[in-house]
């Protein structure tokens, strides 16, 4: 598997020492952060662009994904189309995007899937819009149903899932039925360690309970990107990336890593 990290488990740290993190650790891929105290933003200039495109590449290095913080399902007005082309111009592989619909209903498609549905139509499709299972959608079953109404409904779309298995598992589904259910959309694979224990709380590598072994036999076979999404940002107890990237390849075990 090609084995990276997001760049939210360093907020704010410079370009050069996201690449010396990602190089000394045997890292070959990234998900870039995208927000204004980030090196990777929607502000950067056509220069600024192809300059950290060609330092990542140069550095042998994928963006897997373009991290935003839109909300496919949202009321507000969404900057899609912008962190689309920022994508584009960075050659990542799609755009990270969250549910985010406060209208979230049990059955039916909701006010905000309905938004979401009206968003993927007009928004330009060279670059995959990456759907993280999470917060209204946390589940695959959720996602899976979005994406077979989308499927029906904008025929030819740039809809793929981004399956944090984490949240699909805390939220009570086996990793086996969540990648069956995801496995028609799915492109990139996020991973952290948990304490079921604690209420599903990021913790650090040797202190959690998530089934990992189980996560690599489910894949077992596939290529798919696995990205560590280490929350530094959002729970500063963490240990520090640098601490945790070597305590990554022991856990995955060496066979998990090309």
């Amino acid at each position: 598997m090609r084995l990276g990290f997001a760049t939210l488990g360093c907020p704010g740290a410079p370009l050069d020492d996201v690449l010396a993190l990602a190089q000394g650790n045997n890292f070959t891929g990234l998900e870039l952060r995208a927000a204004p105290d980030e090196f990777t933003n929607t502000g950067l200039s056509a220069a600024e662009r192809r300059e950290l495109r060609s330092r990542i590449e140069d550095a042998g290095l994928e963006i897997f994904a373009v991290s935003s913080y839109v909300r496919l399902c949202a009321v507000e007005d969404q900057p899609l189309e912008a962190h689309l082309e920022l994508a584009a111009d960075l050659g990542a592989r799609g755009v990270r995007v969250l549910p985010g619909d406060d209208d979230a209903l049990s059955d039916g498609p909701s006010a905000g899937e309905i938004r979401a549905l009206d968003r993927v139509t007009s928004a330009p499709r060279d670059v995959p819009i990456l759907l993280e299972t999470h917060d209204s959608h946390s589940t695959a079953r959720q996602v899976a149903a979005f994406l077979t109404l989308l499927d029906s409904d904008v025929p030819g779309h740039q809809v793929r899932a981004l399956w944090d298995s984490s949240h699909t598992w805390s939220h009570g589904e086996t990793l086996a039925e969540s990648y069956a259910l995801l496995q028609p959309w799915l492109e990139l694979v996020q991973f952290k360690q948990a304490d079921s224990k604690q209420d599903y709380r990021p913790v650090a590598i040797d202190e959690g309970d998530f089934p990992i072994r189980e996560l690599l036999t489910v894949l077992e076979g596939t290529d798919y990107p696995l990205s560590l999404e280490w929350e530094l940002k959002w729970h500063p107890h963490l240990p520090p990336l640098a601490q945790t990237l070597p305590a990554v390849h022991a856990w995955l075990g060496d066979a998990a890593v090309k």
